[in-house]
């Protein structure tokens, strides 16, 4: 696994270059599946799912209620396991690590950004930012220069002594966004972001997620509301556990040319 390291204070995010040509995907997703059980129930959340997400791209994956979006999010963030099927994150396969090799990863190469924000309520703001660096080798100073430059980012760094508590929701998703970036993972991945915020709170997150990607991350955001997966530059609708809709067919047949599995 190919995961971000320490870096000089100085060094840019370990992130691709938008539009810049790559050959492989960061994402690929093999006929992925996910079955719940009970005693007498079996519920296919996920079946057959094929997707790829490359360097510097932005996907949103829309579809309604209990179509399998969240469930999709939480196995590319490595919150939970496939039941069926190859995940291979940076090339290399990881549906089958274990608890301690997933947590790594996550620490290393993922950045969640929660519709819920979840940020802790006893933490300062910066605190909540840093939190995360803390379970990295990582120097202190370095830790602090990238909580800085973080919140700089999203227009937070006059707040840094504030709680939770004391800032409004779009500031806390800010807050949320900056912890997410501090990391500077391969990728990002939102949960509904704007879920619980209002229309021009939501507009703002977008756009600082928009401004985000023109700088070269790599974004993969589950939403339900149409206006915000248009702002994805690739849509991927999900229904009952299976894509059912992929918008961009000159960017389906590259991926298939390259010899990639493609979402149809």
């Amino acid at each position: 696994m190919k995961t971000a390291t320490t870096t000089e204070s100085t060094a840019e995010p370990r992130i691709a270059p938008a539009h810049t040509p790559v050959t492989k995907p960061i994402i690929r997703l093999d006929q992925l599946g996910k079955v719940f059980r009970t005693d007498d129930l079996e519920t296919h959340a996920l079946s057959g799912v094929d997707l790829t997400v490359r360097p510097g791209e932005f996907v949103s994956i829309a579809g309604p209620s209990g179509c399998g979006k969240t469930t999709l999010l939480s196995i590319l963030g490595l919150l939970d396991s496939p039941t069926g099927g190859r995940y291979l994150l940076d090339g290399e396969p990881v549906e089958n690590l274990g608890s301690a090799q997933r947590a790594r990863i996550r620490s290393e190469a993922i950045g969640f950004i929660f519709q819920a924000f979840n940020l802790i309520g006893d933490l300062t703001v910066e605190e909540n930012v840093e939190l995360p660096l803390t379970y990295r080798d990582m120097p202190t100073d370095e830790r602090r220069v990238r909580v800085r430059e973080a919140l700089a980012r999203v227009g937070m760094d006059h707040r840094t002594k504030h709680y939770p508590s004391q800032l409004s929701g779009g500031q806390q998703q800010r807050v949320a966004v900056a912890r997410a970036i501090a990391g500077r993972p391969l990728i990002l991945l939102a949960d509904e972001p704007t879920g619980n915020l209002d229309s021009t709170n939501g507009n703002a997150v977008m756009g600082l997620l928009e401004e985000l990607h023109g700088d070269g991350a790599t974004i993969c955001m589950v939403t339900h509301d149409p206006r915000y997966a248009h702002v994805a530059e690739r849509q991927v609708h999900l229904f009952d556990g299976k894509i059912v809709h992929h918008d961009d067919a000159t960017q389906a047949h590259e991926l298939e040319e390259a010899g990639f599995a493609v979402d149809a």
